[in-house]
Parts: structure tokens; sequence; C-alpha cells
């Protein structure tokens, strides 16, 4: 009698309870006989990836918790063997194509397991709303629109978006001193003044938003930096001459609960994001934000004596609320307070040599809060009233020259959209109030009595996109400004877009006029050092300019599922009245006067946008321009201008590791630099350089991720006399005649003055660096 026979004889002979006992024994038999076949016997996934079109063939199908995965055959059929029963997430991928994520329980009942896949195309349906000032897709803006989304500044952190935009293609960050490293953002040559920075599609509006604009945003609570190349001066007024950076903060309702990113490099710095989403009630939601940035490690590496980087303290809070009410219509509120303290200068300075003419250092006190919002009223049509008001405040001493200045700018825009027929029509009203007040000569009356600037500047615009057919539009727009110094400013523009049938290729034609008015004081670091005297040659005339734009945008699917993006420009902007800053007329003075003549920026640009199945994704651009001035007839090189530039983002998704490595790089051309006179032996152009940076990142899970990499692989770092004499700040050691001029002496056979204006790149060589990111959808 075998074993499961008598079992069941003797549950027979029992009672009640001995017949429990059987059942739960021969249960316990039948399970332990079964076991070794269940568990481990193997199963397959079979199924298919469609299209709207049809099979889709090279698309990836991937279990990421088993590291396993198969690519769809011509017929769009998979199959992934080996697998143990179980739920699992299954997800298929396509260049071109929305990914899809399904839960599916191995082995399957019956049938196949069938993925429909819809046709996207990313890059071309994200919304943009600098080109236009309204939401739109960037396919249809007739105004070229550079995206850049939050995960792109993730292949290489940095402190401030302000160096996250070195690898964004016809950008560059220009670091303005060696010693306290203030910079600004140069777009296709032109410098900080000419590029309008702004936060939710709303103007920071102040030359120093270029140097602190972009200093101290939590990086987490980003979710796209849009970039406008050319004059947008028809719809931003001043200082969007030479384009515009807006930076997109994250919808309440689409940011995660809590976000965190934190990160360290081997020269000590320490940045901390930190991102909070929170509701008030049924109607108000918000998001705070925190950055913490630190440094505090003395480094010399250069033997200068000088710092070679700036030490800084500084923390800056957001704060966003976005309030729903009834029809949908908008209601947002954001704010942001920046408190800063850097120093550089001799390595031997302290607090207490702040002023002093013993130990140089320059200390730099900043105090900056800006709030900004939009509401759309209660009336029929869509009717909208955005504002922001900043304030600026900084205490600043360079060597012993002392510069303190108080900045407000309050700024106010009424606009009314109406969409009818073919036209889409965009009225609007602005003004703005700028006030202004330091202890230089820019704010003075008569030589002694104290006057500060106020400047109104109210204005109107229209603008226009007529729908000539479904493939082509045009948009038409003017704006008039009354300044109050400088009387009436008239910016027209002209925007023509077209269309393929298949929507894969996108052609724009855009011609623009732009204006800007200069504060000296706010726009440029040099003037500010002590080290050279600021002259005026005559009172400034604001600035003029016309830019030309031609834009191709070709998208390329192949066969096998990769993809491949073009967008390639033609760019051309003239200038008159340009006001430029002349370093070598005197080596101790920096003459300011209206550009006597023209000064033109010119060039091409490519962009390449490439993602294949294997995982691997490359961004890379390239520019070439010329960005010269013409005065009396003589043709001239802008300073601290590269001819060439290039950048890349490249990266590798290792699926089975959960490993992402990403490689980030620019290079530059030669730039003429500003020397102090014929026998001055510094170099006179930079040589070619790059920065080249490696960084590996691993995620666990949906909320944690680690990373860590390299930065400038290539150790590059300026020459070490890139400081003009920095062994005697003070020019105690130099001598001058009677018009101002350094003589030649055995101890300065050079004729140098201390300067610290010859600077093209950061000093920072290579350098470690490790993050922890944590996040709570």
């Amino acid at each position: 009698m075998t074993l499961l026979s008598r079992t069941y004889f003797y549950s027979q002979r029992t009672g009640k309870a001995g017949k429990w006992i059987c059942r739960i024994l021969l249960t316990a038999l039948i399970y332990l006989f079964f076991w070794p076949q269940v568990a481990f016997s193997q199963h397959s996934l079979k199924g298919k990836v469609l299209s709207p079109a049809g099979p889709l063939e090279f698309a990836n199908v991937v279990i990421k918790e088993k590291g396993v995965g198969a690519i769809t055959d011509s017929l769009g059929r998979f199959e992934i063997k080996d697998l143990e029963a179980g739920d699992y997430l299954i997800q298929a991928s396509m260049i071109g194509f929305a990914s899809e994520s399904r839960r599916v329980s191995v082995p399957i009942s019956k049938g196949e397991f069938i993925f429909e896949m819809n046709s996207l195309d990313g890059s071309l349906d994200e919304v943009v709303v600098s080109g236009t000032m309204q939401e739109v897709s960037k396919l249809d803006s007739p105004v070229p629109v550079d995206v850049y989304k939050s995960i792109f500044f993730k292949a290489n952190p940095t402190p401030s978006l302000f160096e996250s935009l070195q690898n964004v293609n016809g950008v560059r960050p220009q670091i303005n001193c060696n010693v306290c490293n203030t910079g600004d953002i140069h777009i296709n040559g032109l410098e900080g003044p000419y590029t309008m920075i702004l936060i939710d599609g709303m103007p920071i509006v102040s030359g120093l938003a270029t140097v602190y604009g972009l200093t101290g945003i939590p990086q987490s609570l980003i979710d796209r930096i849009e970039v406008v190349k050319g004059p947008a001066s028809t719809l931003y007024g001043s200082e969007a001459v030479g384009g515009l950076i807006n930076v997109i903060t994250k919808r309440t309702e689409l940011a995660p609960v809590f976000s965190a990113d934190a990160f360290a490099s081997g020269w000590g710095e320490v940045n901390t994001d930190l991102g909070v989403k929170s509701t008030f009630g049924k109607n108000v939601q918000s998001l705070t934000g925190v950055n913490l940035f630190w440094y505090d490690n003395p480094i010399d590496n250069n033997g200068d004596g000088f710092t070679d980087l700036t030490l800084q303290q500084r923390v800056s809070i957001f704060q966003k609320f976005q309030i729903q009410r009834k029809a949908g219509r908008a209601f947002t509120m954001a704010g942001r307070y920046v408190n800063e303290d850097r120093w550089g200068g001799q390595m031997e300075w302290t607090e207490q040599d702040r002023g002093g003419d013993q130990v140089y250092g320059e200390s730099i006190r900043t105090r900056r809060w800006e709030t900004f919002g939009v509401y759309q009223l209660p009336v029929p049509g869509n009717v909208s009233f955005q504002y922001s008001v900043n304030g600026h405040k900084q205490d600043s001493y360079y060597g012993a020259t002392q510069f303190v200045a108080d900045q407000k700018i309050a700024f106010g825009q009424l606009t009314w959209m109406k969409e009818s027929g073919k036209n889409n029509l965009l009225l609007g009203t602005a003004y703005r109030y700028t006030f202004y007040d330091d202890n230089t000569p820019a704010t003075a009356h008569n030589g002694t009595e104290n006057f500060p600037s106020e400047i109104h500047l109210p204005g109107a615009f229209a603008q226009n996109e007529f729908k000539i057919s479904p493939s082509q539009s045009l948009l038409g727009g003017i704006r008039y400004d009354y300044n109050s110094l400088h009387g009436s400013i008239l910016s027209p523009r002209l925007n023509y877009k077209l269309v393929s049938a298949d929507k894969s290729t996108v052609f724009r034609f855009s011609v623009g006029n732009g204006f800007r008015v200069a504060n000296v004081f706010t726009e440029d670091h040099a003037a500010l050092t002590g080290a050279r005297e600021v002259v005026f040659a005559e009172e400034l005339a604001p600035e003029r300019s016309w830019n030309t734009n031609l834009n191709l945008v070709k998208k390329i699917y192949s066969d096998r599922g990769n993809y491949f993006g073009l967008d390639g420009s033609v760019f051309y902007t003239y200038f008159t009245n340009r006001i430029v800053p002349d370093y070598e007329t005197n080596p101790n003075q920096i003459i300011y006067a209206n550009l006597d003549g023209n000064a033109v920026s010119k060039g091409v640009s490519l962009n390449l946008d490439a993602a294949w199945n294997s995982g691997l994704k490359v961004m890379a651009g390239a520019t070439l321009m010329d960005v010269s001035l013409d005065e009396d007839g003589q043709k001239v090189r802008q300073l601290l201008t590269e001819r060439f530039s290039g950048v890349w983002t490249i990266g590798y998704e290792i699926q089975s590791l959960g490993l992402t490595v990403d490689y980030t790089g620019n290079v530059y051309s030669p730039m003429r630099l500003p020397l102090l006179g014929e026998l001055d032996d510094r170099a006179e152009y930079s040589p070619w350089y790059s920065i080249q940076n490696i960084q590996l990142t691993k995620a666990f899970g949906d909320r944690w991720e680690i990373y860590g990499g390299v930065k400038n692989l290539l150790n590059f770092t300026p020459p070490a006399n890139s400081i003009a004499r920095a062994f005697d700040p003070f020019d105690q050691g130099v001598e001058f005649d009677s018009n101002g001029q350094v003589i030649p002496t055995p101890e300065n056979p050079n004729a140098l003055t201390f300067d610290p204006t010859y600077v093209f790149a950061p000093n920072q060589g290579i350098r470690g660096f490790f993050g922890v990111r944590f996040t709570i959808l």
C-alpha cells in the first residue's frame, strides 16, 4: 500500500480531528512532491509590438527588474525566455514613439501579450512660450526656440544654472573676473547685457540678472530651459537684444511631493537642492525650493598668490503658489530671495582686511529678492495681467574701492489674446520703472550731489499670427516704447514658418529689431574692480540692432527605429550705437562710448540630436561665427569672443546594470584678450581649450539615485600669469607719468599694472564629485 493510500485509509478510521490532520499531511505531501517542478520550471513571454501603421521592428521590450529583454523582429514579435512564474512590469520603447509600460502575470493565461504604441515626436510636441508669449508646441511656434529639459542638466551637475549652460550650443557662461568669478551669459558672441533672463515667462529685467539671475535657482524645481537666440525686443523690450533665457519651473500638479539633490566636489564645494510640494485646502498648491551652496576652502594651484576659486556662501529660497480658479483661469504667484557672500583675493586675506589697502580681496555681499506672477482676469476672452518686481542690494569692496548699489525694478503687463479663424492676435500694454543708485559718478550730479537714476518706460505691442495654410504661417509684430530719458523707440519683427506634410521638416525665417539702454555699472564687472578708472567719453545713446535668422529642422527615423534630428541656423545681427568698453587706449582706464560705426555678429550653428535603440544618445552642436567692430574703416575682432565653439552630451544606459554613463564637454577656439599695452608680454589670444566631464549614475528603484564622476578630465587651466602683477595688487611699485601712463622701469619693464580682467576660462582643474538624489512622487 502506498503512502498516500495509507494516509487516506487512516483518515477514514479516525475522528473529525484526525481527518483534518490527515488532510493537512496529504496537502503537504502533494506540495513537497510537486514543488521542485513548480519552483524551477521556466516560462517564456511572447508578444507583439504594434503601431497604428503596423508591426514595429527593432522595438525594445525589457523587464528592468530582471535585467532581461528582447528586440522585436520584422513582424513586431518578441520572446523573453527563462522566466520564473510571477508578476512583472514590462516596458516597450522605441525612438519616435511614446513608451508603454504594463504589468503582466507569467505565464499568461491565453493568447499573446500585445503592446500598442503611438507615434510621438517629443521634441516637436514640447510646449514653449518664449517665442510668442503663448503656450504653443515647438512645432507650431514660428520663432525658433531651443528647449532643454531638466534631465539634460543632470548629465553634468553644477552648483548653478549659470555653469550648467556651458553645454548649450551657441551659449557660453563667461567669467569676467579672475578674482571674484562673477560673469554673464554670451549668446552667439554677444555679451551678457544683451541677454534677458526670465522665470516662468516674466522678465527679471536687469543687467545684474545675467550675473545673479541664474544663481541660486533650485534645480530640482526646474522643468525646462527655453533659449531664443536673436532680438526679442518686440515682446520683451530692452535687454532682449541678443536673446533670452526663460527658466520654466514645474507645474505644481506635476511636481514631486519631495525631492532632494546634494553633491560635493573634491575641492570642498557642497551644493544642496530641496523641493517640497504642499496643498492648502482644495484650491491652493505650492512649491517650495531651497538652494544651499558652501565653499570655504582657499586653493591656489597656479601659484599666483590668489584664490583660484571664489569662496561662497549662498542661500536661496523659492516659493510658488498656484491657485485653482473657475473655468481654469490662471493665477500663480512666486518669489525668490537670494543672500550671497563671496570673496576672492590673496590667500592670506581675512574679513579684517575688507576694504583695506594692505591685503587685496574682492568681497561681494548680495541680497536679491524677486516676486512675479500672472492673473487671468474674470472677463470674457483671454485677458491676463503679469507682473514682476525685484530688488538688488550690493555691498562690495574691490581692494580698497567700495561699491554700494541699490536697484529696484517694477514691471507690469496686460495682454489680450484672441484666436479667430486663421488669425491668432496678441495685444498688450506694459510699463517698467527702474530705480538705480550707487556711490559712483554714474549717479552723481555736478560731481558732488547724489542723483539716482529713475527711468519710466511705458509701451504697447501687437502681434498677429496668420495661418496661410495648414503648413504655413506668418507672424508679424511691432512694439512702441517711450523711454523717459531717450524718447520714442519702435521695434518691429516678422517671422515665417513652413512645415512639410509629414512634419519631419520645418523651415523658419525671422527678421527683427532690438534696442537696449545700457547701465555700465550693473553690466560690466570690469568697471568695478578699482584697477582702472571709468571714463565716459559722451552721453550714451540707446543701442539699436537688426537681426535676421534662417532656421531648418529635419527629423529622420531609420528603418531600425533609430532617430536623428538636425537643427541648423544662419544668423546675422547688425548694430548701430553699439556701446563698447575701450581697454586699450589707456591701460589705466575703461573708456565707454557709442561706437562711431557699426558692429556685426554673424555665423552658422548646427545641432545634432540622435538616439539608438541600443541605449546610446548623443546631443552635439557647433557654432562658427564672426563678431567684429568697424570704426573709422578699421575692423577688429570683439574681445573675449571665440570664432568656433562645440558642445556635446553623450549618454549610454546599461539596462542590465541600471547604470547610465554621461560624457559631456565643450571646445573653444582662441579669443582676443585685453592687454595692458604694447609691452604686455601675455599672449594676445587664448589657446584652443576644452572642458570635459564624465559621470556614472545608478538608480535604486524609483526614489534613490547616486551619481559621481570627474570634471575637467583634461585638467585645463588658464596661464598662471593671467592676473597682471598679482604680487602688487595696489600698484605700489608702479610709476606713472603726468598723463597717467605707466612708465617702464627695471622693476616693471612691461609697464603693467594690477589687472584681473585677462580671463577666459575657470581656474579649476581636474576634480572628482559625488552626489545623491531622492524623490517621492
